[in-house]
């Protein structure tokens, strides 16, 4: 006899995975950083840019977790209506 599979999960959806960036090393000594001022300066200028994006990608995450709650629900009020 043949059995209805109903997966609990969507296969082939991955979430989107948000990456935090690795927060940029700032030397202690004002020497090394006078020293190596434009190396910095590009690191941090480029933490920052990737922040935001780290920042957008959370926001866009967020958004689609709660459209899924809300299906999820809908869906679950369906399961509840057909069982009673």
């Amino acid at each position: 006899m043949l059995g209805l599979v109903v997966p609990l999960a969507s296969i082939g959806q991955i979430a989107n995975a948000c990456t935090a960036p690795e927060r940029p090393f700032l030397p202690e000594r004002s020497e090394d950083i006078r020293e190596y001022a434009d190396l910095l300066r590009s690191d941090f200028e480029g933490y920052i840019a990737d922040i935001q994006e780290y920042f957008r990608c959370l926001d866009a995450e967020r958004q689609r977790a709660f459209h899924e709650a809300q299906e999820v629900s809908r869906d679950y009020g369906r399961l509840v209506e057909i069982l009673e």
